[in-house]
């Protein structure tokens, strides 16, 4: 008996005029006109997170259509990497050119959920560019890596607001990918990929042969 083909779906890909006519060109500072530079990118089924080299993040809500705007207090630098999350409150993680991370906790409508805007922040550990993030599937812990190839481990608690962090492994070369999965972190460099065990604090590398 021949099996029966699956429906064929046409997509069409087009620019997202709507996001992108939300987010401005240029902006004013002083007496000169900046150039607004996209800069981090990150999507999940309720928002698209993108990061500016202005420091300010741009969060659209797919589900109600509105752009919202959220930036690091002080000192404006560029955004290089975002990370969302959607658990039962919805996160979005933030690093800068400079080392800075922070979190915010995002206002939700629905019952039960975070009513008011929260920001936390990983300070004074990551000294060089963020390059990847990595959140656990409960929001409860942050992994940050940077391209001097530190990985910061965050332990956030929502309910008390509190976010402990502590440097958990340092490579010798950039970090360009982090993934995190029932207590292995998995690590990528410029020159090799490892599985980093967080609960025995130990690592195993995949393959043998270094990066060329």
């Amino acid at each position: 008996m021949a099996s029966v083909a699956s429906p064929v779906i046409f997509k069409e890909f087009c620019p997202l005029y709507y996001l992108l006519n939300a987010i401005p060109a240029k902006i004013q500072k002083g007496f000169r006109s900046v150039v607004v530079y996209l800069t981090a990118l990150d999507t999940n089924g309720d928002y698209i997170a993108v990061g500016s080299s202005i420091g300010m993040l741009y969060l659209y809500c797919r589900h109600l259509n509105q752009m919202k705007k959220y930036n690091f207090e002080g000192k404006c630098e560029s955004i290089t990497f975002v990370k969302l999350l959607s658990c039962f409150d919805d996160l979005v993680a933030v690093g800068t050119a400079s080392g800075r991370v922070a979190v915010f906790q995002l206002v939700s409508s629905l019952p039960g959920r975070n009513k008011q805007l929260r920001r936390f922040d990983v300070a004074g550990i990551h000294k060089s560019s963020i390059t990847a993030l990595a959140w656990s599937p409960n929001g409860m812990k942050l992994f940050s890596g940077d391209d001097k190839g530190k990985i910061v481990y965050s332990a956030l608690d929502l309910d008390k607001g509190i976010c402990n962090s502590s440097l958990v492994l340092e490579e010798p070369s950039s970090i360009v990918q982090l993934d995190y999965n029932q207590k292995v972190l998995l690590v990528s460099t410029l020159q090799r990929t490892v599985l980093f065990y967080t609960e025995e604090k130990s690592v195993k590398q995949v393959g043998t042969q270094p990066r060329k």
